[in-house]
């Protein structure tokens, strides 16, 4: 049995799943309050289906990018987990998690976070034969990426509501935008994705794996006088 994490943004999910397959799924709108509600939510979650803790096998956490907090508790509860438990722990990109849902369309998934200062956090995946990053995770402007968009491509994620607008007035036909709902994230997805990558042998050193933060943390950039 497996436990998914996502608490990259205000959005929160957590997912109990069997080999990939969800069983139970929580999603929240947490907003600043992940250290209050992640671990007591995970606790309800797992009494509610009977499962106790030393039943898991590994965990699964969406890595980010996303808020600096958020990304901070849940990779410190995943690996105080993993850590206490003995078990693997597998991180996803958030941005991964968000595309897979609109897989089946067969068509570029772009999935977008709001970076700040005028930029956003993106990346191009695909599934043709198999699930594919074809363009990693960075953070470009909307002018940068609306140049590289040569076909009909499938936005998704927690797009601003002005880049979706900038999007679909640069782009037109090329610009799918699913309904802010279909974009949810859910961690049924991360479960799936997650047991693809350990299905492969691929697990993430405990001691090493850090957030995917692309840009820093403000308390970690020097200051420029």
């Amino acid at each position: 049995m497996e436990l998914a994490i996502d608490t990259s943004t205000d959005l929160a999910s957590i997912a109990l799943s069997h080999e990939g397959g969800t069983m139970t799924e929580l999603t929240w709108h947490s907003g600043q309050n992940h250290t209050v509600e992640l671990v007591p939510n995970i606790a309800r979650l797992l009494a509610q289906t009977k499962v106790n803790p030393r039943s898991l096998g590994v965990i699964f956490l969406a890595k980010g990018p996303g808020s600096f907090n958020g990304l901070r508790v849940g990779m410190s509860t995943a690996k105080g987990l993993a850590f206490a438990l003995n078990i693997p722990l597998v991180g996803i990109s958030t941005l991964e998690v968000e595309a897979y849902p609109f897989a089946f369309t067969k068509l570029p998934l772009c999935p977008i976070h709001s970076a700040s200062r005028g930029e956003i956090a993106t990346a191009i995946y695909q599934q043709n034969d198999d699930w594919r990053c074809l363009v990693k995770e960075r953070i470009t402007t909307v002018d940068a990426l609306c140049q590289q968009i040569e076909r009909e491509t499938l936005f998704c994620g927690e797009i601003p509501l002005s880049v979706a607008r900038q999007l679909q007035q640069r782009l037109g036909k090329r610009a799918i935008i699913p309904n802010l709902a279909a974009r949810l994230r859910h961690a049924s997805y991360l479960a799936a994705l997650g047991w693809q990558r350990l299905s492969r042998g691929d697990k993430d050193n405990l001691a090493s794996l850090q957030p995917l933060y692309l840009r820093q943390p403000p308390i970690t950039q020097r200051k420029v006088r």
